[in-house]
């Protein structure tokens, strides 16, 4: 898995999926957000078995498709902390996770995708607001 992101489209679709994941959990994948990447589509998708976001970002450019789960507030904290306007390079390689950004490079742990939970049950809803909304 490999793709570039705008620091900026990435950051708030990050924190409203981040906002439903729980700090501390009985279960270590419920504290991260599952990064699914099909075509030019990266889908985040949060959760506390309760309640799912899932949260869709189109990239500019394609990458390399794949899925993993990175700790989110981890992933949210870097976000916040790369200047507006950057370049975020993510990248998968031997079960771990790289964010480089400019000179700023941050490795985190992943978990598989496969263990991530689907909320089941009730009716699946769903809106699209336009990222010009925000």
């Amino acid at each position: 898995m490999k793709f570039s992101i705008a620091r900026d489209a990435l950051i708030k679709p990050l924190n409203l999926v981040a906002g439903v994941v729980e700090r501390r959990q009985t279960l270590p994948i419920l504290s991260n957000v599952l990064l699914v990447l099909e075509d030019k589509t990266l889908s985040l998708t949060g959760t506390d078995l309760e309640v799912e976001l899932v949260g869709r970002v189109e990239l500019e450019a394609a990458g390399v498709d794949g899925e993993v789960t990175v700790p989110a507030r981890k992933l949210v904290d870097i976000c916040k902390s790369l200047p507006e306007g950057s370049t975020i390079e993510f990248s998968l390689e031997a079960g771990k996770a790289t964010v480089k950004a400019g000179r700023s490079r941050f490795t985190l742990s992943t978990l598989p995708a496969a263990d991530f939970p689907a909320v089941e049950g009730g009716a699946r809803r769903g809106c699209a607001v336009p990222d010009q909304s925000w």
